[in-house]
């Protein structure tokens, strides 16, 4: 049994790191007043641009810059929609995650001419687990050599990566100018822009925050998670992800746990493939898979009271004159 929960919970860990790095993401751009319901777009675009450029480089690194890159650029071009143009935030969103989900398969048919998929990568062209000084030493050693061996030791740098990142966000949003700037811009731009600050230079600011972190969960996908990109392999983690920020009320330490429970959840929906319940048999691979958003859309509907977000997220502003 205890062998279980730490096999649990480490895939909780693995599971959870894309879903972390794009709800702090939002996190950014939600609190500067932009929603982002791009995200899904955006870690599709950037876990194809990883994978097919760290198949072409032969270098993992170069799949993550240029991953940064392509999601940093569908930012901007959210960013000039929706701030510049004073477009419909939502529609501009949707749009992106149309763009993204179109032309990655297109691009990868065209390119590489698998299908949409990229070429499977090799050890040297995607991020590998880490053992930890010791690890192996202490394997053996009942219950703390499980803990560490399996749980704390094990996983690739951009899992270690996405649970830094939040307290270096915490920091970010409450302790440094930036952050005070970013939460009235959300809360009130109107004041913001009294005080001489560029609402729309710091929205843009946020976005692209928003951007590189979005890019690096893309990768995580498709060099990390996987060893290639396959068509749609984001299968909804930008939408759990904003799922997971609203869960945590836009705050970084809740958000992880949001995060980390609907891991958890996927995590044991894998676990639960093929297993046999009393009185029910064996458990339908379809309930498996669902089990993730109805537990996500119960947790949110009734479990967590009443989420308030930024007062002027949604809202474009009109700079008074």
């Amino acid at each position: 049994m205890y062998e279980s929960i730490i096999l649990i919970l480490d895939a909780t860990l693995r599971v959870s790191a894309p879903l972390i790095l794009a709800a702090l993401a939002g996190l950014f751009s939600e609190r500067s007043g932009i929603v982002n319901i791009a995200l899904e777009g955006k870690i599709l675009a950037s876990a194809f641009a990883a994978a097919a450029t760290a198949s072409v480089t032969g270098s993992v690194m170069f799949g993550l810059f240029a991953a940064m890159a392509t999601s940093t650029l569908l930012s901007l071009l959210h960013g000039f929609a929706c701030i510049t143009h004073r477009g419909d935030q939502i529609v501009s969103g949707v749009a992106i995650n149309m763009l993204a989900a179109g032309l990655t398969v297109t691009l990868g048919g065209y390119w590489f001419g698998l299908g949409g998929q990229t070429p499977p990568l090799t050890e040297t062209q995607r991020f590998t687990s880490i053992t930890l000084p010791g690890a192996d030493a202490v394997a053996d050693i009942p219950v703390i050599g499980l803990l560490y061996s399996e749980l704390i030791s094990g996983h690739n740098i951009l899992v270690y990566f996405a649970l830094l990142l939040v307290p270096i966000c915490w920091w970010v949003v409450y302790k440094t100018r930036f952050g005070l700037r970013l939460r009235a811009a959300g809360e009130n731009p109107h004041a913001v822009d009294t005080a001489g600050i560029s609402v729309a230079w710091l929205r843009y600011r946020a976005l692209i925050c928003a951007g590189i972190l979005t890019g690096i969960a893309g990768a995580y996908l498709s060099t990390a998670h996987s060893a290639g990109f396959v068509p749609n392999m984001s299968a909804g983690k930008g939408y759990i992800a904003l799922a997971a920020l609203i869960f945590g009320k836009w705050k970084p330490v809740p958000v992880l746990f949001g995060c980390l429970l609907f891991g958890f959840l996927d995590a044991m929906a894998i676990r639960l493939q093929g297993a046999e319940l009393p009185f029910i048999g064996e458990i339908p691979v379809q309930a498996i898979e669902i089990l993730p958003y109805v537990l996500t859309v119960l947790l949110l509907a009734g479990f967590i009271g009443r989420a308030v977000g930024p007062k002027a997220v949604g809202t474009p502003y009109i700079k008074s004159r």
